[in-house]
């Protein structure tokens, strides 16, 4: 059974580890998304396995013979409100709309997947990177984890955060995108474009390197 004060994992693991069909597709979901080169997988695992919590959840009220009143009424209720706060359904979903979602779609509703969507940065991995070192922010609250489900009313709020560079819409890397975004763009400008990008994120690493520590503002004795 487990000891109450210790919670089990909630990611599944695959029943089995070789499938050749289940590989391609997550280095493919992998590749789409911008996920960790290594460790990526387990990151497509736990929205699989939140995934099937939703579906198995949606199963059991489908197989009541009246979920239209009582308890079972509040739990449907519940879970339609649930997954369409989380930007998985429309507001009008029913509890079979709920069987349809997709990997993908649960993939999508992470920070930087809409970071990225709503045109802070100019690929999966650069999202990444700008979330990873501090720049992305949801109204006054920084955000350094990626894999951060964002709810629809957050979004509205979701942006540079003020201390980063990037808020200004100045800034080269802005206008670079902006550029970028222009219809027109020729193969040769796009692998341009894939060069500045990798100079981006590396640039984004050594800037955080190099940034003072709160270690550093501590006085030392003597001084």
């Amino acid at each position: 059974m487990g000891h109450p004060k210790f919670a089990r994992p909630k990611t599944d693991r695959p029943t089995h580890p070789w499938k050749e069909a289940r590989i391609e597709e997550e280095h493919r979901l992998k590749e789409q998304f911008g996920l960790k080169k290594v460790g990526g997988m387990r990151e497509i695992w736990r929205e699989k396995s939140a995934l099937r919590r939703h579906r198995n959840q949606a199963m059991k009220l489908i197989g009541r013979v009246d979920s239209s009143e009582g308890h079972f009424a509040r739990e449907k209720g519940d879970l339609l409100r649930s997954l369409h706060n989380k930007g998985l359904l429309h507001e009008e979903s029913s509890l079979d709309d709920v069987l349809s979602i997709t990997v993908e779609q649960m993939l999508s509703r992470r920070l930087q997947s809409v970071v990225y969507f709503k045109g802070l940065a100019p690929s999966m991995r650069s999202a990444r990177t700008l979330i990873v070192h501090g720049h992305i922010s949801i109204g006054d609250q920084r955000m350094t984890v990626p894999g951060y489900k964002i709810l629809r009313s957050e979004e509205e709020e979701l942006g540079y955060s003020p201390s980063s560079p990037y808020i200004d819409p100045q800034h080269a890397f802005r206008k670079e995108m902006e550029e970028r975004r222009m219809p027109g763009s020729t193969n040769e400008e796009e692998d341009a474009g894939n060069n500045a990008e990798e100079e981006f994120v590396e640039q984004v690493k050594a800037d955080a390197e190099s940034a003072p520590t709160i270690e550093d503002t501590i006085p030392k004795e003597g001084e």
